[in-house]
């Protein structure tokens, strides 16, 4: 495992959950209220997986160009990313919109009926 990650397990989980993973939530938090797309979603995780890699070589003597690592925290930070712009993006929508949406649950909203 540790060959994958770069790192030991512990300081993966560590980097990604905490350092790396509130600042994706933020982000994807941030981009969705703001009606950004998906697509700045994932090049902010982009960064942000980028900056893990750099932190698990500058703090752990991790390898910085490590392709399995990268995509092992690439993977739960768009997860976390996308999972807080849709949940944004479903409460601007039943916010901004409440004649015209109706929220069914934390990811997903119906457009009302006429009258």
């Amino acid at each position: 495992m540790q060959e994958f990650l770069g790192t030991s397990p512990a300081v993966f989980l560590g980097l990604t959950l905490f350092v790396t993973g509130l600042p994706a939530i933020l982000a994807g938090r941030a981009l969705g209220d703001s009606w950004r797309s998906p697509r700045q979603v994932v090049g902010a995780c982009v960064g942000l997986a980028l900056a893990h890699r750099f932190l698990v070589y500058a703090l752990f003597g991790g390898p910085l160009l490590h392709l399995p690592g990268f995509v092992a925290a690439l993977a739960p930070l768009l997860v976390l990313a996308l999972t807080s712009w849709r949940i944004a993006r479903v409460a601007r929508m039943v916010q901004q919109y409440p004649w015209r949406y109706r929220r069914t649950s934390p990811f997903t909203y119906v457009e009302l009926g006429p009258g």
